[in-house]
């Protein structure tokens, strides 16, 4: 239990006042008076330590310019902040920045954490009216004051989180389906951060779901922002420093004890532990009185209990080390939607803190702390001279004790000793001078109404102002709140309907302040982000706008922009698929083979530098960045060839390195060979394919590495070939897809030195090892290919399928086989075209029409390409025109009659048709066997002569001569016979040769 510090004057009345309310509220009143007393004991001891210790808020204006005031009035040498501690080396890049910007810690990969978990990152906004940048503004403008972040590294924020894959998620804020309040409206975009684990300096938000149920309830708001907003914020804005102090002491306090889960208490306990030790061994080791320094953090760590609190006692605590995973530190751009966004803060909080701190600086007349570039070289000198003191200070003598400073009075304006009791039991100053900005807001929300398409007029704008009155009298509030506004103007505005892009409640937020973007300077770019800034200078467009730049290049008039292009496809294929896009081609492609022309660009660096900047974590320049990229998703545990080839193609594309692309070429070999199953053929098929193609048309050709991977391949499917067929698990698709690598560049693998037994034997070896009519469809087109099986054996079992009842319903299946079969051998579309005509033919509708859908799904994954073929085919066997169908017959059913002829005579191949040469010379030989038996002689072999008529279509000419010799008649002369008796020598010497 906390020890309850000895009764403070400034707090016995607050006590008495508080165990009078626990005795009439309460039936048993000594808990609720322990814990309540309890709360005012925390108060109490925050308050008597001798560091002083400043209570924040994340992005509070009041806790700022209390802070502003306080900084102005004490001389302080040293200011501790709750803030990571590796994150102090991102400060010094701030000065040329345009907030709001987030300092950001960064791992790619880490050998101790999930990897689940990877890459590691935790970003820290800072706005302006935020107490942390004004302590930092602060210290870099006095150089004899330093600034120490005393918070837990971002390595200890992982190393005390549960170790499952879910936890990260689970600190990480992910939007919910009803955080869009406009029904259709435009929803501002959640941008910058990414999956970044937030940290913030005063994180003041209650865990425990009951009680923060409860206390929105009771309280009437909506959001523990609101809640915080209208009874800590507005209140204390005002008010003297040690009412300040003490408001923040006893809401930490209370949120501490009531609103925080155990799990977060343990969290909070180990954070005090570290920051406590930090600030002791740093007071120890410079010699500074604790009344010199100020320890800035949240409000409910004031409220500590731990036994290394206060300044009083010695106790420290063993700090865990860090683990060796490597950090990158950064700043990024961010922005108030992100802000909201990273910690679950309803739409349009920033931004109002912002007005409520732009309207105190004016109405109390204070100046800000600000960094700028001067200051930042005096923070950078400063930082040079701990060093330099450092080498000439002896390390064995310890550091003198400075002598006890007396602390800065604190004010009270509220009573002196009574502060915080007259201020919590005085009624709230009425807030008249806010009349006018209510009215302001209901004249410009109508207005803006108006321009996106509401129908309004100027009663609106008195309903709306009536409206928020009403609301704000119901919430027990004096003066409408920003929240009453915005309920107010969508009761009176809003429609069933959204006119335009953008409705009431998201018109409220862009009124009361909207999105505000940060920028990182130039000169705090890492090193990859300014060369991509110089790269991009001949497109002479502005990258520092917000606005999207379009680009326009012409490589014809403008041949110097071709580097341009080849920077700009880098950055888009390493930033796709990350959602909003750094640069978007509008026109143009990068394609194998193909020159640019014209290309136009959309690019919005300004808008995504935040992407940039996390890319420049992994390299310093964009090319080592996707080199690295391309080996890592090739060498990924889970890759496969089609992964691998797809890096090869990237190489090629975008980094033109013959070097990278055979080393990728390689791991896809590797990669392939270990595949025992055909589930990524066809990809790989058509992958090799492309690269093929694209190789043929260099000067240098097909490169080693894929002509090792073409007869690898080739060898791999055709031994895998005959499992494939049998395995169940193994899809049609995918064995189509194994053939069609075997059958397509199987000239290729042949050229470079395969066998094609190996796929004979392969297609032999798969006959009878399925059942099923689809790989069936493919294995008979296979052997058809390979003259295993011959087509008229295919057609009589189809015609026979055709025919029979029960096995009817295997026959799409066969075609869908067949189908399949396109993608290696055109050849099938005519059997194709053959056996659907045949099944709309002889088939009834009752059995067509049910096939009609799985026939259109079957010939959709063919593309258009085989569509066309089949197409093709169909056109040539159906007549050209109408009238000529009357007289139409079947191409197949003509080449069965010619198939029945050809049976008749076994001599002549069927279909064989002479010319008038051929006819006349086959009728020479004939007429005079004697020479054509010499010739036989000599080669061994026995003369056999089987004259037959030549058809009907040959030449009447040589058909006559044939004819008449084979029925022993007498010939005609013919102008062969003519010739030889006219010039007889050669004849008569070839003839004395065989004498």
């Amino acid at each position: 239990m906390v020890e309850i510090l000895p009764k403070s004057p400034a707090l016995d009345a607050l006590r008495t006042e508080i165990l009078a309310l626990a005795s009439a509220f309460a039936t048993n009143a000594k808990p609720l008076g322990d814990m309540l007393s309890a709360m005012v004991g925390d108060v109490a001891r925050a308050s008597e330590e001798r560091l002083e210790i400043f209570p924040v808020r994340h992005h509070s204006p009041a806790s700022a310019l209390h802070l502003v005031k306080r900084l102005r009035e004490k001389r302080v040498r040293v200011i501790f902040m709750e803030m990571c501690e590796d994150l102090q080396e991102c400060v010094e890049g701030l000065a040329s920045c345009k907030l709001p910007i987030a300092l950001q810690a960064f791992a790619t990969t880490s050998e101790v954490f999930p990897s689940a978990w990877s890459p590691l990152s935790v970003v820290a906004p800072i706005t302006e009216f935020s107490a942390e940048y004004q302590a930092i503004a602060f210290a870099q403008n006095n150089p004899d004051t330093e600034l120490v972040f005393i918070d837990r590294s971002v390595d200890h924020i992982f190393q005390w989180m549960p170790k499952d894959e879910e936890a990260l998620d689970r600190r990480v804020h992910h939007e919910d389906e009803d955080e869009d309040d406009g029904a259709g409206g435009e929803k501002p975009k959640k941008a910058a951060h990414g999956s970044a684990i937030g940290v913030q300096v005063g994180n003041m938000e209650p865990t425990f779901d009951a009680f923060l149920e409860y206390l929105l309830k009771n309280a009437r708001v909506r959001h523990f922002t609101e809640w915080l907003d209208q009874y800590v914020e507005q209140p204390v804005i005002g008010s003297d420093y040690e009412t300040y102090r003490h408001i923040m002491f006893l809401v930490g306090s209370l949120l501490r004890r009531l609103g925080r889960r155990e799990d977060d208490r343990r969290e909070d306990r180990l954070r005090e532990r570290f920051m406590w030790t930090r600030m002791k061994s740093y007071l120890r080791e410079k010699g500074i009185d604790p009344n010199e320094a100020i320890y800035i953090c949240g409000a409910s760590h004031a409220a500590s209990e731990v036994e290394e609190f206060g300044t009083a006692t010695d106790k420290v605590w063993d700090i865990p080390p860090r683990t060796e995973t490597k950090w990158l530190y950064g700043l990024i751009p961010s922005s108030f939607v992100a802000i909201e966004h990273q910690f679950g803060n309803p739409a349009g909080t920033v931004s109002m803190c912002e007005s409520s701190w732009n309207k105190a600086l004016a109405a109390m007349e204070l100046t800000p702390f600000r960094i700028t570039k001067s200051t930042a070289q005096k923070a950078a000198k400063k930082a040079e001279k701990p060093a330099k003191a450092a080498k000439g200070k002896a390390a064995a003598s310890p550091p003198e004790t400075a002598a006890p400073v007396e602390p800065a009075p604190i004010k009270s304006d509220t009573g002196g000793e009574k502060g915080l009791y007259s201020f919590l039991t005085r009624p709230p100053s009425l807030a008249q001078c806010d009349e006018e900005e209510l009215l302001h807001w209901c004249v410009e929300i109508v207005k803006l109404a108006r321009e996106n398409g509401y129908l309004t007029s100027t009663a609106d704008t008195i309903a709306i102002y009536h409206t928020a009155l009403l609301l704000a009298s119901i919430r027990n509030r004096n003066h409408p709140s920003p929240y009453d506004f915005q309920d107010a103007a969508v009761t009176c505005l809003e429609k069933d309907r959204t006119p335009k892009k953008r409705d009431i409640r998201r018109l409220c937020e862009i009124l009361l302040g909207g999105d505000k973007m940060g920028m990182v300077a130039y000169e705090s770019l890492p090193a990859l982000a300014k060369d991509v800034y110089d790269r991009l200078a001949p497109l002479s467009l502005k990258l520092d706008s917000t606005n999207v730049q379009r680009a326009l290049l012409d490589f014809k008039s403008r041949p110097e922009l071709l580097p341009c292009s080849d920077l700009l496809w880098r950055i888009h294929y390493l930033t796709q698929g990350s959602g909003d896009y750094i640069v978007h081609c509008t026109m143009g492609e990068r394609a194998l083979g193909q020159t640019p022309v014209q290309e136009s660009w959309d690019i919005a660096i300004r808008k995504r530098q935040a992407a940039l900047i996390q890319l420049a974590y992994e390299g310093v320049s964009v090319e080592s960045v996707l080199e690295r990229r391309l080996k890592e998703k090739a060498h990924a545990p889970k890759a496969g060839p089609t992964v691998a080839l797809e890096a090869v193609e990237a190489s090629i594309l975008y980094l033109k390195s013959p070097r990278l692309t055979a080393e990728l070429g390689e791991r896809a070999i590797a990669l392939l060979l270990e595949q025992t199953g055909a589930r990524e053929a066809p990809e790989v098929f058509d992958r090799v394919r492309r690269l093929v193609h694209y190789y043929r048309s260099t000067p240098h050709g097909i490169p080693d590495w894929l002509k090792n991977f073409v007869t690898t391949g080739y060898s791999h499917y055709a031994t895998l070939l005959p499992a494939s067929f049998q395995d169940q698990g193994t899809r049609p698709e995918e064995v189509s897809g194994m053939l069609a690598f075997l059958f397509t560049l199987e000239s290729l693998a042949l050229s470079f030195g395969c066998q094609r037994s190996q796929l004979v034997i392969a297609v032999k070896q798969s006959g009878g090892v399925t059942e099923d009519p689809t790989k069936i469809g493919l294995l008979w087109s296979a052997e058809w290919l390979l003259g295993i099986r011959d087509i008229n054996q295919i057609r009589a079992f189809l015609d026979e399928v055709l025919s029979n009842v029960l096995m009817l319903p295997t026959f799409p299946s066969y075609i869908q086989g067949f189908l399949f079969a396109l993608g290696f051998t055109p050849l099938v579309g005519r059997l194709v075209v053959e056996l659907l005509s045949k099944a709309f033919e002889r088939l009834p509708d009752e059995v067509l029409m049910p096939w009609m859908p799985s026939l259109l799904m079957g010939l959709r994954p063919l593309g258009t390409d085989l569509v066309a073929t089949l197409v093709k085919e169909a056109s040539m066997c159906f007549p050209a025109k109408l009238n000529a169908l009357g007289g139409w017959k079947a191409p197949w059913e003509e080449s069965g009659v010619a198939e029945e002829d050809a049976a008749e005579a076994p001599g002549e191949s069927p279909g064989e048709a002479l010319a008038p040469e051929e006819a006349s010379a086959r009728a020479l030989c004939a007429a005079h066997p004697a020479t054509t038996n010499a010739l036989a002689a000599i080669f061994g072999e026995a003369p056999d002569w089987h004259l037959t008529e030549a058809k009907a279509d040959a030449k009447p000419a040589g058909a006559t001569a044939l004819k008449a010799e084979s029925q022993g008649a007498p010939a005609g002369p013919s102008p062969s016979s003519e010739l030889l008796k006219e010039h007889p020598a050669a004849l008569n010497a070839m003839a004395a040769i065989f004498e």
